[in-house]
């Protein structure tokens, strides 16, 4: 039985449900870079890749719980640290030894990996540490998920583009929009609307990328598809708060959270669709487990 709520403890701390997220993020920057995986060279460096982005996700998440230790013991009291499955030191220690192993699987693939792969390490652990102390924090998460698009696009083809700058720069504003509602969730209170516009940032850009003249971009049934499935999903988790007189801001943040891969999806669809179904799947996969792991 301690084994087990150990176990929990740790997929609690490490908010595992979110990780389907973090590997869409890879696999779509990938695919804007123009990465392919056509031979072993190339889909070890993408093994590569998701293995560090996971484990610097991981690590992330640990330090975060470990930062909040004051929050959360007044506000939060059922997270890992406060109910007493784990020690603060231990939590310590481990988030700090995912971060190495994280930046230990990219670090070395190539100079623009480096340098991308060491800003994202800071960008987590400058939120971990000040995200409770400034109301500007949602700022640092953009950065985190623009960092890890910037890495992708890097490890994919030694350098990045535009289309994957744009699409971290829109994943940017997509996660400033989530973040500001995720400060309310312990805490309630009311939430500022317009940073929530920034939601459906990807709308616009896919919508605008489709009428541009160039070749490269179409709509197509799958891309209808994937604005469609977006719109509704993010409307819907935003009604559960918004249109209600008790919010639930918890739920609301986990469906916008499993939303990423939806917002992967459209970022993807622009280009192509043959990847319409690893994209469902990761984003199934974190509905699955937010039934068993709280995504906040």
């Amino acid at each position: 039985m301690k084994v087990l709520r150990f176990f929990n403890a740790i997929m609690t701390l490490g908010r595992v449900s979110n990780l389907p997220s973090v590997w869409s993020n890879c696999l779509a920057a990938w695919v804007l870079s123009g990465g392919q995986l056509s031979n072993s060279i190339e889909i070890e460096k993408f093994i590569w890749l998701n293995l560090g982005a996971t484990f610097l996700y991981l690590g992330g998440m640990f330090l975060n719980d470990a930062f909040d230790i004051e929050f959360d013991n007044v506000h939060r009291i059922e997270r890992p640290i406060p109910s007493r499955l784990i020690s603060l030191k231990s939590v310590y220690v481990l988030g700090g030894f995912l971060m190495i192993i994280g930046l230990s699987c990219v670090v070395w693939i190539n100079t623009a990996a480096a340098i991308f792969s060491l800003f994202l390490a800071f960008s987590i652990f400058w939120y971990d540490i000040i995200h409770k102390k400034i109301t500007w924090s949602p700022v640092i998460m953009g950065l985190c998920r623009f960092a890890l698009y910037l890495l992708s696009g890097s490890i994919a083809l030694g350098e990045i583009n535009i289309s994957v700058v744009l699409g971290g720069g829109i994943l940017f504003g997509y996660i400033v929009g989530l973040s500001n509602i995720a400060r309310k969730e312990a805490t309630g209170g009311r939430v500022n609307s317009w940073p929530c516009w920034f939601l459906f940032l990807p709308l616009l850009y896919s919508l605008g990328l489709c009428f541009l003249p160039s070749g490269n971009f179409q709509i197509s049934i799958g891309l209808i598809v994937a604005m469609l499935i977006f719109i509704l999903w993010v409307s819907r988790s935003l009604l559960i708060s918004f249109n209600t007189k008790i919010p639930n801001f918890g739920r609301t943040v986990s469906g916008l959270l499993a939303g990423i891969v939806l917002f992967d999806l459209l970022m993807v669809s622009v280009l192509s669709t043959q990847l319409f179904l690893p994209f469902i799947a990761l984003f199934s996969l974190s509905l699955l487990l937010q039934r068993f792991v709280p995504a906040t």
